[in-house]
């Protein structure tokens, strides 16, 4: 426990929040609202769930304000969120971004990603647009026999220009097997070659009423057409996979046929519109471009052999003065160094150390012998002046004076005469020698 660390509670649910946001990231989930509530703020706060789970979600004015439906209770939907944490309450929750009805959601979702594979195969490029021919004299008709879309066409062709022919190819435009009608349809008519282009189309309906124009069947036979194909389904903000491949894309059916049936004026104004849009097309274009180029430019520029050897030259002319100089420097070092260890060994030469320690040894010779003279002066004075106290106190002065200092036999100095006996021999010391005599007679034995 000592070892690691305790987190507090907003720490643990930060990391999971991290751990969940980072991990995660979008996901798409189809399920039923519950508990839907629109807050004051704007934000709408609800509960997905299925037969055996439920999650918490959450999402903000900011996106849901794009969203086309409005959410109820009970009401399936397909969302695209983010997987997050509600850190003051640790519940686990999900970040909406988008919603749409379950059926249209899953239909758009299949519809973005036929588009960005018929993206990416190329079937929407402008290379492969073909151009419209600038007269029209027969026009092909890819739709329903009965529905509104024949008759504004023939309404608008009769109107505009009643030369032109128009040869119907009729197509079921909705249900399961409308994509074959259309597809056979198409095929048809560049087996017939009877005519200059094609409009192939329908009135507006809902995305599933227009899906059968977003099907792969029906996209491929209008890139494959060798005739020129004008697409004109649904109104104006209807989008489908077969506008995007179409050579040309009118917004309703009515005006694909004014389209082709344009007089000199209006052609000349279409072109001028044209004419600014693909300028203006070439204009971003060039621009965009330009800028790619410019970033590749200066991309190869860091990266070009020129760049790169002048790089490396700067970098080897900064290592040749930096050799240069490390070499001058060492250079003199090593000139110096003789010098240094000249000194050095100098220093550290025998001949001076015996020098030194002769004139040591001499110094101590002549501190010995200074010492040695003051002490033997010093021992001198000492030694006289004991003499002198000696002779003060010595016997010998006393005998020199008269007197003498009998010894017994013993060596004894003889004070009484009971330390002697008659016959005993007895040395007298005088002041010029010694008396050796025998005891005849003691002041006891007189007595």
């Amino acid at each position: 426990m000592n070892n690691q660390h305790i987190l507090q509670v907003s720490e643990l649910t930060k990391k999971v929040r991290f751990i969940l946001e980072s991990e995660l990231n979008s996901v798409w989930l189809c399920g039923e609202i519950s508990n839907f509530i629109a807050a004051s703020s704007g934000h709408w706060y609800l509960s997905l769930k299925d037969s055996k789970s439920q999650v918490r979600c959450a999402m903000f004015k900011g996106n849901n304000r794009r969203v086309r439906i409005t959410p109820s209770n009970g009401q399936q939907v397909l969302v695209r969120a983010k997987v997050s944490l509600y850190e003051p309450r640790g519940d686990f929750q999900l970040i909406i971004e988008q919603m749409e009805d379950a059926g249209e959601g899953l239909l758009r979702q299949k519809y973005e990603q036929l588009k960005s594979k018929l993206e990416a195969e190329g079937l929407f490029s402008l290379q492969h647009k073909q151009t419209l021919p600038a007269h029209v004299q027969c026009v092909g008709i890819v739709t329903s026999p009965t529905g509104a879309a024949i008759k504004d066409i023939l309404s608008v062709l009769k109107r505009r220009n009643s030369s032109i022919k128009a040869i119907i190819y009729p197509a079921l435009v909705q249900g399961e097997h409308a994509a074959n009608d259309i597809s056979q349809a198409i095929a048809v008519a560049n087996q017939r070659n009877e005519c200059d282009l094609l409009i192939v189309g329908r009135g507006g309906g809902s995305l599933e009423d227009l899906w059968c124009f977003n099907e792969e069947q029906v996209v491929r036979a209008i890139f494959a057409s060798k005739l020129p194909i004008v697409s004109a389904v649904g109104h104006e903000i209807d989008t489908t996979l077969a506008d995007y491949t179409a050579d040309l894309r009118a917004p309703t059916p009515s005006a694909a046929a004014e389209l082709i049936s344009q007089d000199g004026d209006i052609l000349r104004e279409k072109v001028q519109v044209l004419q600014q849009r693909l300028s203006h097309l070439i204009q971003r274009t060039l621009k965009d471009r330009h800028s790619n180029l410019s970033a590749l430019q200066h991309r190869l520029a860091q990266v070009h052999p020129s760049q790169q050897l002048q790089i490396k030259q700067q970098r080897t002319d900064e290592l040749t003065l930096r050799l240069t100089q490390a070499i001058h420097n060492n250079l003199q070092q090593f000139s110096q160094k003789p010098q240094q260890l000249s000194a050095h060994l100098l220093h550290l030469s025998p001949a001076k150390k015996v020098s030194a320690l002769q004139e040591h040894v001499e110094q101590s010779k002549q501190r010995i012998i200074n010492a040695t003279t003051r002490n033997y002066q010093q021992k001198s004075k000492q030694f006289l002046h004991l003499i002198e106290e000696l002779q003060i106190v010595s016997p010998l002065a006393t005998i020199a004076r008269g007197y003498s200092v009998t010894r017994n036999s013993k060596g004894e100095v003889v004070k009484q005469c009971d330390q002697v006996t008659i016959g005993d021999e007895i040395t007298i010391q005088v002041s010029d020698g010694k008396i050796s005599a025998n005891v005849t007679a003691t002041n006891e034995e007189k007595a």
